[in-house]
């Protein structure tokens, strides 16, 4: 059968697909704005801190070169203590007062103030062993500090002094600057940001346009909807996409057109080669009928072939009869002639028909009444039943319970149960229990036909492996089903 069920062809993935491609091209406008907006307010940020100390440092360092190089001019060699204190005295006033800076001696015959931490012995090291200036910046306690020392030298001759001068200037103002500078950053960031991710937004709407109208067209096409096409605008890779499209839209459209067509004339092939054989299949079985009555003055060979003739013929016309019944289904002509019916009685009725009342436990609560098509509901009894007894092993139980809506049949045997494999499909069209065989009993549309029936009274059967062995069959039907109408096979 021709059957369009969009998700079940792969549609659903399609659309989570979409959908997660609508997602994440989303997420990466969105974060490339951020970044691209974080990433300038960064480097504005660093351009500027690094811009203010280096100021600073040019200041500091060169201020305190000058003033060494002055206060050491005429400095004798060795230098006695008066001169390395007038040296700390002519040093470190000055930087207290315009820097709050304080000048140190390495080893201690030069120092002004107490604190002499911030000088590392890695600066100390350089300035000894490499004799010239050298800064550093170092954090203690969380406060910055600029460390300037230098060696000095005494007369022309550039004779050293065994001296060295410490500088340790605070850089608290130039931390405020730094603070200040961040939150203008931070300020200033936030709204460029989120300028940039509204602007992202819009973009990613603009391209995202074409692939939600194709999002839109592909479930359409998965609902049946085979003449869906879209309109194709520029020429770039989503304009190919949607020709694409199209052509596979008109392609799908085309072939599933050829098939309807194709099955329709099979369905009428089928309904007219059923309709056609039932006279002569009537005419034959009567001849049957008659041969197998008189088969016992028959010799042998032929009164064997006398009952075997009858025993195919009327196998050949329950199969006539079965597809004349799915015809009618396809055609939609099958309709409901409803009846007050007691639900135990007619179960009852058809064992008894067909000499199973012997072979079936019951369990049938009295009183049941509902409302179905009494010769369709005893179609579906025989076939679930007669597939118990058939296929599966004794005991098989028929139980019969309702309630105010719904009553609920379940038939169960003893047997193996169905094959996990075929269990999916054991009311389509021609299956087998036994794949091995080609022949049986039956046509291989009883259960199709029960459940046909099923849905034509608005219910359904289900089949699965209990728990204990054996095949459960369960039919649902509606007490009070809608008003008969004509109904279409669903796999149609």
């Amino acid at each position: 059968m021709i059957r369009l069920r969009g998700k079940a062809a792969g549609g659903g993935r399609f659309f989570v697909w979409v959908r997660g491609l609508r997602a994440r091209l989303m997420i990466v406008c969105v974060l490339l704005a951020g970044l691209s907006a974080l990433t300038a307010a960064g480097l504005v940020y660093r351009q500027a801190r690094d811009l203010m100390l280096a100021r600073t440092e040019w200041s500091v360092v060169n201020e305190f070169r000058l003033r060494v190089a002055t206060l050491t001019e005429n400095m004798q060699h060795p230098p006695d203590r008066a001169a390395l204190q007038r040296l700390a005295n002519g040093v470190a006033p000055s930087f207290l007062e315009a820097t709050g800076a304080a000048a140190y001696r390495g080893s201690g015959l030069v120092a002004s103030g107490d604190d002499t931490e911030p000088i590392t012995t890695e600066l100390r090291r350089s300035v000894i062993a490499r004799k010239r200036l050298f800064h550093q910046r170092v954090v203690r306690a969380g406060t910055p500090y600029l460390v300037v020392g230098t060696p000095v030298m005494l007369g022309g001759q550039a004779t050293p002094s065994g001296v060295e001068v410490y500088l340790v200037a605070p850089l608290v103002k130039e931390q405020r600057e730094e603070d200040a500078l961040v939150t203008a950053a931070r300020n200033g960031a936030i709204p460029v940001v989120l300028l940039a991710v509204a602007l992202a937004l819009v973009a990613a709407r603009g391209v995202l346009r074409p692939v939600r109208d194709l999002d839109r067209a592909a479930r359409r096409l998965g609902a049946g909807e085979l003449d869906t096409r879209l309109k194709v605008t520029g020429g770039d890779e989503l304009a190919r996409l949607v020709e694409t499209f199209n052509a596979t839209a008109a392609a799908l459209e085309s072939n599933v057109s050829e098939l309807r067509g194709m099955e329709v004339q099979a369905r009428r092939f089928v309904a007219d080669v059923s309709h056609e054989l039932r006279t002569p299949l009537a005419s034959i079985l009567a001849m049957a009928d008659m041969f197998e009555e008189e088969a016992g003055r028959l010799e042998s060979d032929l009164e064997k072939a006398a009952r075997l003739m009858n025993l195919e013929v009327g196998r050949l016309v329950r199969l006539v009869e079965d597809l004349m019944e799915i015809s009618r289904f396809d055609a939609g002509a099958a309709r409901l002639i409803l009846d007050d019916v007691d639900a135990a009685d007619a179960i009852r009725a058809c064992l008894r028909t067909r000499g199973w009342t012997g072979r079936v436990d019951l369990d049938l609560p009295p009183g049941v009444r509902t409302r179905l098509d009494p010769r369709r509901f005893d179609v579906i009894m025989a076939n679930l039943v007669g597939n118990a007894l058939r296929h599966g092993a004794p005991p098989v139980t028929v139980r019969l319970r309702a309630d105010a809506h719904d009553v609920v049949i379940e038939v169960r045997d003893a047997g193996e149960g169905v094959d996990p494999r075929i269990l999916p499909y054991v009311f389509d069209r021609f299956s087998k229990a036994d794949e091995a065989r080609t022949r049986s009993d039956g046509s291989g549309l009883g259960l199709a036909i029960a459940r046909e029936n099923a849905r034509l009274h608005g219910g359904s059967i289900e089949v699965a492996n209990p728990p204990g062995g054996g095949a459960l069959f369960t039919l649902t039907l509606p007490r009070h089903p809608e008003p008969a109408s004509p109904l279409r096979s669903p796999e149609g």
